[in-house]
């Protein structure tokens, strides 16, 4: 018995929290253009697979295979609390991930219609509208887990939260790797 359950307990709560704030916002996000000529485009199919991946991920079940420990109810609830903290730390890294892939395909959004002012894309508009393709492309390859680890990390730091036990990245994305896949 070490005497950190309530602080893992608090770890845990703080990340479901953070994993709720997260979903709120993808869910939220809009998924069809409101010209359908827009459906195919780049960034609004990011959007639509964001709001897909934001629902698997909640959807996802818990995993919830928690090795027996010796040493009576403290050490177990202590292996448990472990386990829930991977499985929320894990969810949270990936919510993250799509809220700011979503964050970009917004933006794509944003910079496509000041480039159009309302008009059809017509020869006039391609090279402006490749550059926002480009820039939707550039800002995805820059949402990797390695960025989204070290900016959770971060974050909690900043705000003083207790990350003594959180799971590494490494742990994280085996935790993804063995969740079911969404066909």
């Amino acid at each position: 018995m070490d005497g950190y359950n309530a602080y893992r307990q608090v770890r845990v709560a703080e990340i479901l929290s953070d994993f709720r704030t997260l979903q709120y916002y993808i869910a939220a996000a809009p998924v069809d253009p409101l010209n359908a000529d827009d459906y195919y485009t780049e960034g609004w199919a990011a959007l639509r697979q964001c709001a897909l991946d934001g629902q698997h991920i909640l959807n996802v079940a818990a995993d919830v295979t928690v090795p027996q420990a010796g040493g009576g109810e403290e050490e177990q609830a202590k292996a448990e609390l472990k386990q829930v903290l991977l499985d929320a730390y894990a969810r949270r890294h990936e919510a993250q991930k799509i809220y700011l892939r979503q964050a970009a395909a917004q933006r794509w959004i944003e910079y496509r219609e000041h480039v159009l002012q309302g008009q059809q894309p017509t020869h006039a508009h391609r090279r402006q509208l490749r550059a926002c393709d480009e820039q939707l492309r550039n800002e995805l390859s820059q949402v990797t887990d390695e960025a989204i680890y070290n900016e959770l990390q971060t974050s909690d730091v900043s705000m003083s939260r207790w990350t003594a036990e959180d799971p590494s990245l490494r742990a994280v994305q085996r935790w993804v790797r063995h969740r079911p896949q969404t066909t």
